[in-house]
């Protein structure tokens, strides 16, 4: 099936590298563990939603829109890769952000992701947590028409049919790159939220008949409200496709065991992930996403749900730029430097 049918522009870095983490499955002790880098795509520092961002934008250039509006939580990815694309395409972009997490740190609301918006030239307007965003986004855009602009609006996380092309086409990358290799996986895990990026995966590997279990750690939702958010889009995905049916609701399965607190609030075993990770592979997570994705693999390993002897990928979701909007949570006393001589 081909996805040159559907409208894109394409920037991303692809494909992105496929890596054995030799020091962490040695310390874990179990299964083999791989990590896909989609921490490496490229755009402002790279990401997940630059593959969906490269179909949501070539539609929006395809019906001739000017602007763009999306929404996200304070330290969103997702809207630093917006505001990326909407600069290098000539777009406006304007971006509504959520607060989710009820944090009065500086670092948080003005640093990390927050900061590489505005540098973007994105105009961002923040939000009480609880607010109906799409809403909010909708009134913003008709605003915009009014004065007669043409604007595209793009959902939290670019997590539509249009954006989760980006990952059934990661899917097919994945699974070309393992054919390269002559190698088999037993699972490929992740980090879900919005949904795009579970949606599109399980929508590629079922249409490819590759028989890879994938599982979504999530980051947000309940189990059964993330995994029919991921059925719901999967099934939408899969239609745009042209393989209606193709995902069964058996496919779809979620662990929402490492949430936390909450959205955007960081975790114990989530930021033990991040020291892991920095230290094993010289890799870094970010606190909300990737790292409680992490933080799942490795809990899983231990408890022996991943078993020694499988090979298991992770597939990186980027975000480190918000360590710098966290930087509270982080014990930074808690190295010495050794003094030699």
């Amino acid at each position: 099936m081909l996805l040159a049918h559907f409208p894109r522009v394409f920037l991303a870095h692809l494909p992105t590298p496929l890596e054995k983490m030799d020091r962490l499955s040695k310390e874990l002790g179990g299964p083999e563990v791989w990590i896909k880098r989609d921490d490496c795509t490229g755009v402002s520092t790279g990401g997940n939603k630059t593959r969906k961002l490269e179909f949501v934008f070539g539609e929006a250039l395809a019906a001739g829109c000017d602007t763009v509006i999306t929404q996200g939580a304070t330290q969103s990815n997702h809207a630093r890769q917006t505001a990326a694309f909407a600069a290098k395409l000539g777009l406006q972009c304007h971006i509504l952000l959520e607060d989710r997490t009820g944090s009065n740190a500086d670092d948080y609301n003005n640093s990390g992701n927050v900061l590489l918006d505005h540098l973007h030239g994105a105009t961002t307007t923040k939000f009480a947590g609880g607010t109906d965003m799409p809403a909010e986004m909708e009134a913003a855009a008709e605003r915009l028409r009014a004065k007669g602009h043409k604007v595209a609006t793009i959902p939290g996380g670019a997590s539509n049919p249009t954006g989760a092309l980006g990952y059934v086409n990661c899917a097919f990358e994945l699974i070309g790159q393992l054919n390269d290799r002559g190698m088999v996986i037993d699972h490929l895990v992740h980090a879900t939220g919005s949904a795009g990026t579970q949606a599109g995966l399980i929508t590629g590997i079922k249409a490819a008949n590759a028989g890879i279990s994938l599982l979504g750690i999530g980051t947000r939702s309940p189990k059964a409200k993330q995994e029919e958010n991921v059925f719901k889009l999967a099934q939408l995905t899969a239609e745009k496709l042209g393989a209606p049916g193709v995902v069964t609701r058996e496919d779809v399965v979620a662990n929402t065991d490492y949430v936390g607190d909450g959205y955007g609030i960081p975790t114990e075993s989530g930021l033990e992930a991040i020291a892991m990770f920095a230290e094993l592979e010289g890799i870094l997570l970010d606190p909300v996403y990737s790292a409680k994705g992490a933080a799942g693999l490795i809990d899983l390993i231990r408890k022996g749900h991943f078993k020694k002897g499988e090979r298991i990928v992770f597939l990186h979701t980027g975000g480190s730029v918000g360590l710098f909007g966290y930087t509270g949570s982080f014990d930074h006393g808690a190295r010495q430097v050794a003094q030699v001589g």
